[in-house]
């Protein structure tokens, strides 16, 4: 048998410690789930574990998000016609995944992540901006349904508030939460008039450069669709865990020939990141069983782990409020801005 290289070696024992941590977590609990249980569960070591993961939480998330990427989607989903039918549909696939009473033990996995994003501002935070952000990527596939609606994110928030409160009620209170009253409640977001707008341009707009830089991006995955990519020409934005409402104003802004790509990157990819991809892949979900592809937001979603796409962008280091965005014509940047506003003036 060939001798595995170092690489594949670290992959198999990722592989095993998310394995072991799945069943561990699964069957305790994250609070009762130990690292020293996980390890022997894997038949590796202590350090084993740590050097792929640097805490449990990260470990967890990573299990979660896994899971939630791995997810099958169904052959032949309820896609609705309108931005009522959608939204109905979009709510019927969340409760679904809904614990029920009597199912409580195979639900038990994911019971933790709520409590976890709520025990520190490292991880509420970025929840919090990760949840406007599929809000707003709800918001425009509805309005794509019905393009004289006008901006819906508002309703979209509303119903993503709905369903996060019958999550948490579902786990806290089991048997109160009825399902088909919580779809029909989302339903009825949708015809509400919660004097939604959008302003023609942010309150505060970053000052934006002509340049003339080599583009060489490194291959990537969509993380909406699933897909493989390579961001070609268009609008890119680099964008913290703490700047994720700035992408619907790149989304918004951009020409109806760009392709639009939103990367978001952490100062602490081995827990953000994770949690990033959970949410972008719950999302996911829901929406392949809700709204036709022709209605899914033009925007390309990428979890930029390693960096490599905020450096081919000409941004070495990266923390959580990062707002980078360039324009890429012909393989070249041709024009850049930073800070606050940036989304909107690159377009």
């Amino acid at each position: 048998m060939a001798r595995l290289t170092r690489a594949e070696a670290q992959e198999r024992n990722r592989a095993k410690v998310l394995a072991a941590a799945r069943a561990e977590f699964a069957e305790r609990g994250f609070r009762e789930a130990k690292i020293d249980v996980i390890a022997e569960r894997a038949e590796l070591t202590r350090g084993a574990v740590y050097s792929n993961f640097p805490g449990k939480r990260a470990l967890y998330f990573a299990v979660l998000a896994e899971d939630a990427e791995n997810a099958e989607l169904p052959q032949d989903p309820e896609i609705g016609l309108t931005p009522r039918e959608a939204l109905g549909a979009f709510a019927r696939a969340w409760v679904t995944r809904l614990p029920l009473v009597n199912d409580r033990e195979s639900a038990r996995l994911g019971l933790d992540l709520m409590p976890e994003v709520l025990a520190s501002e490292q991880t509420s935070r970025p929840f919090s901006q990760l949840t406007r952000f599929t809000a707003s990527l709800l918001g425009l596939a509805m309005e794509c349904m019905d393009p004289v609606s006008g901006r819906l994110v508002r309703s979209a928030e509303a119903a993503l508030t709905m369903l996060h409160g019958a999550s948490q009620l579902a786990a806290a209170a089991p048997g109160f939460v009825e399902p088909f009253n919580v779809i029909t409640a989302c339903e009825n977001f949708a015809d509400l008039k919660l004097n939604d707008s959008w302003p023609p341009q942010p309150p505060i707009v970053a000052p934006v450069r002509a340049v003339s830089e080599p583009w060489n991006p490194p291959a990537a995955v969509d993380l909406l669709r699933g897909e493989p990519i390579r961001v070609g020409k268009g609008v890119v934005a680099i964008l913290g865990l703490h700047r994720l409402s700035a992408a619907e104003e790149m989304i918004r802004a951009a020409s109806p020939s760009d392709d639009v790509t939103i990367a978001f990157v952490t100062a602490e990819p081995a827990e953000l990141s994770a949690l990033g991809r959970l949410v972008i892949a719950d999302f996911r979900w829901c929406l392949h069983q809700a709204f036709p592809r022709s209605a899914w937001p033009r925007v390309q979603i990428v979890a930029d782990d390693s960096g490599a796409l905020a450096a081919a962008a000409g941004v070495p280091s990266v923390v959580d409020g990062t707002e980078v965005a360039i324009r890429v014509r012909d393989g070249q940047i041709v024009r850049r801005a930073e800070g606050f506003g940036a989304c909107y003036a690159v377009c």
